[in-house]
């Protein structure tokens, strides 16, 4: 068993004023990624210039907070927010979803595209490949956080999560794993990808059923949101209840993406 590393989760602290690990990660996943999109499109095969790319990243960002916290609302706590709404506004206090962030982001692309004249799909394929960057950072908030673990384990690398219930038992540290599938795994592979011309949506199709398959295979290990267990046959999750449609996307997108190619 390891050592559960206990971090502070406030990182700064102005008297009352809170500056948290986790919106760190955030702040470092958006930078990094905007980082990254303004060296990948020096690459022939995209037609991107800079103040495309920053006015890309904003719109994003802001599908990110909103849908994020929209997505843990609608698909995990709903009952608790409908009876205290105004706790829908306490971001601090946490709860973000990916899935949700995912759809506010595809949101967001999708008004900013059609408003500059440009394909839908060829945004999200620049961008798709540095999602994994805040995925993984985020997860390692989680990490800080001690929230989201798994389940009770007597793997040589399991922690005892101070929070976890019931409590002084180790458990798998799932937050690390999805920071290493969603995070470092899967951008290498997106990265990699892209550094060559591919299909329309072919790299979009690639994230989501990369995320997908990813998110789907360590919900086996990950204990489930304790307000709502198990949906079904005592072990299907909500996480992976959102991931099928994820991967069934990718797979159709990829698909279509390389038929459209094979008819030219």
């Amino acid at each position: 068993m390891l050592e559960y590393p206990s971090i502070d989760p406030v990182a700064i602290a102005f008297g009352p004023v809170q500056i948290r690990w986790y919106g760190i990660c955030y702040i470092v996943g958006i930078l990094a990624a905007w980082w990254l999109m303004n060296r990948r499109i020096r690459l022939p095969h995209y037609d991107w210039n800079r103040d495309q790319v920053a006015d890309l990243v904003f719109y994003a960002t802001l599908g990110i907070i909103i849908g994020g916290r929209l997505g843990s609302v609608l698909f995990y706590n709903l009952p608790h927010y409908l009876e205290y709404p105004l706790d829908i506004f306490k971001i601090w206090q946490g709860g973000m979803a990916f899935h949700g962030g995912l759809l506010g982001v595809l949101v967001a692309i999708w008004l900013y595209t059609r408003a500059i004249g440009k394909s839908f799909f060829a945004a999200t394929d620049l961008i798709a490949p540095m999602v994994p960057i805040g995925l993984g950072a985020g997860r390692i908030g989680n990490f800080i956080n001690g929230e989201l673990w798994g389940k009770i384990s007597d793997v040589p690398w399991a922690m005892v999560f101070p929070a976890a219930v019931p409590p002084g038992v180790p458990r798998h540290p799932t937050q690390l794993y999805e920071a290493m599938l969603e995070g470092v795994v899967l951008f290498a592979v997106l990265w990699w990808f892209s550094s060559k011309p591919r299909p329309l949506m072919s790299v979009s199709g690639l994230f989501l059923a990369g995320y997908g398959s990813f998110r789907f295979l360590v919900e086996f290990w990950r204990e489930p949101d304790a307000h709502l267990g198990y949906l079904a046959l005592d072990w299907v999750t909500m996480g992976q209840v959102l991931s099928v449609p994820m991967v069934l996307a990718g797979v159709i997108l990829l698909v279509l993406a390389y038929q459209a190619t094979d008819d030219r």
